[in-house]
């Protein structure tokens, strides 16, 4: 189930809150901490078909209450009174607080600093402070973050537990509560209501994660990362399962220690990791088994997880070749062959199509901010290295960018827009399917553009024909990129 807040400062326009919520959410929550006047609950709370939380919370819990302890208390039992489904109480107001009615107790735990460790005893305390339902609430701006909560959801008790993270990461923690029996799962109403910065809105869980469908026999692959790219290849993928009829689902991670990462996949069977640029290098010692192609370019995108451990896979640098390629008429064997080819940037990405150029005997030339990582990377592929400052002197035919941190100006450490000629043909891998400011200033001075959405969609299904061993239906791609 999906619980929205509702956080009204006026009475008056109160209950169009909880009227808009109840249309999207399965429990509605009303925090009684941001009114300014003091509210009648039971008016407030009449008349709804959802089942309303009541809760107050202090600042130290993030809430918004200016009134005294005694004041907020006061509140609690007069909320309590007007026969709520729930109400919220935090551990330490709990005790002096009575079990009242039918409104079932809702114990909380809140630390706004880092992740709580020692979950036995505040679960304990909570229960015997009379709880129905025990919630935690911490920071989690990683997976690491957000490890103990879904250990603690999962974990069977004799009571429910609910959390909520306070961070990007809170969205991974919601989907695999969803598939691990949380009573329910936190969202926004909509964008500008969050009730903490990057908090997912009820259409994101529905339309991007399609959260009520994830059960408890719902696998998952993981995405690396939270950007645009990223939500468009769930989407995509989310709707190609669908369609061919598998209980798959994609789960958004923010990565944090490596080396815990996969203790922590194994825990929950996630089968495969979709990688984006500044993580392909960085997960490279997940990989057990690597193609010996794959492994010289020192950077992978996708890894699947087999009997026999982690297989990593670098799907991007061919699907760019295969788009740079086949953007060359004539039936050349090697159609880069006597092209030189600029690969413009640092990172996983350049190195990969740096090697990949290589292999098909282009005259690759590497140049990038970074001239010693671009040197490093001209002597592992016996190439040329463009120093930075010599950008705009060097004679190509083909630019390849390669880096999405690169920068499109006029300033100093930017690529300045100049660079490009009519003649030139311009190849974008640097986050398909987006389309960085240089390929866009690209396509306006005339130059041959090779679209990175067509890398994108041989990647991707590529990937996704790894994963399941079917190609990936075209009506996936139109749903998916429709959604931007």
């Amino acid at each position: 189930m999906i619980c929205i807040t509702v956080a009204p400062t006026s009475r008056t326009l109160a209950k169009v809150d909880i009227l808009n919520a109840c249309r999207y959410a399965d429990v509605v929550e009303l925090a009684l901490d941001h009114l300014i006047k003091e509210p009648d609950v039971k008016d407030l709370i009449e008349g709804f078909d959802k089942p309303i939380i009541v809760s107050c919370r202090r600042k130290q819990d993030g809430g918004k209450f200016e009134g005294s302890e005694q004041e907020r208390m006061t509140l609690l039992r007069q909320a309590i009174a007007a026969g709520p489904a729930y109400i919220e109480l935090d551990l330490d107001t709990a005790p002096k607080i009575p079990r009242f009615g039918k409104t079932q107790r809702v114990i909380s735990f809140t630390r706004m600093d880092h992740p709580e460790t020692d979950i036995d005893s505040i679960f304990d305390e909570a229960a015997n402070a009379n709880a129905d339902i025990v919630k935690f609430t911490w920071p989690t701006p990683t997976l690491d973050d957000a490890w103990p909560l879904l250990v603690a959801v999962s974990t069977k008790r004799r009571l429910p537990i609910v959390g909520m993270g306070l961070g990007r990461a809170d969205l991974t923690f919601s989907l695999l509560g969803q598939k691990y029996g949380s009573p329910w799962i936190y969202a926004a109403l909509e964008q500008g209501l969050e009730a903490f910065p990057g908090q997912a809105t009820v259409f994101e869980l529905d339309e991007t994660y399609a959260c009520r469908e994830i059960d408890k026999s719902t696998v998952f692959i993981a995405i690396a990362g939270f950007g645009e790219a990223q939500s468009i290849t769930t989407r995509v993928l989310n709707a190609a399962f669908k369609q061919i009829g598998v209980n798959v689902r994609c789960l958004p991670i923010e990565l944090g220690d490596v080396k815990m990462l996969k203790k922590m996949l194994d825990a929950l069977k996630i089968k495969a990791i979709l990688v984006s640029e500044g993580n392909g290098q960085r997960l490279l010692p997940l990989a057990e088994h690597i193609d010996k192609h794959d492994a010289q370019s020192e950077y992978i995108d996708l890894l699947l997880r087999r009997d026999d451990g982690w297989h990593g896979y670098n799907t991007l640098w061919r699907s760019g070749l295969r788009a740079l390629e086949s953007s060359f008429s004539g039936d050349a064997k090697r159609p880069l062959e006597r092209h030189n080819v600029l690969i413009l940037g640092n990172g996983g990405m350049a190195q990969s199509m740096v090697y990949g150029v290589s292999q098909r005997k282009g005259m690759v030339s590497i140049c990038g901010p970074k001239d010693k990582e671009s040197q490093k990377i001209a002597e592992a592929n016996q190439c040329r290295m463009v120093p930075y400052a010599s950008l705009y002197d060097t004679l190509t035919d083909v630019i390849v960018i390669a880096d999405r941190n690169l920068e499109c100006g006029q300033h100093a450490g930017n690529v300045n827009p100049s660079l490009f000629r009519s003649s030139h043909a311009v190849l974008d891998v640097s986050d398909p399917p987006r389309e960085h400011p240089l390929f866009v200033e690209a396509r306006e001075r005339g130059c041959r553009i090779i679209d990175p959405q067509s890398v994108y969609v041989d990647q991707l299904n590529a990937q996704f024909k790894a994963i399941t061993g079917k190609d990936l239906p075209m009506e996936a791609f139109a749903k998916g990129l429709a959604a931007e």
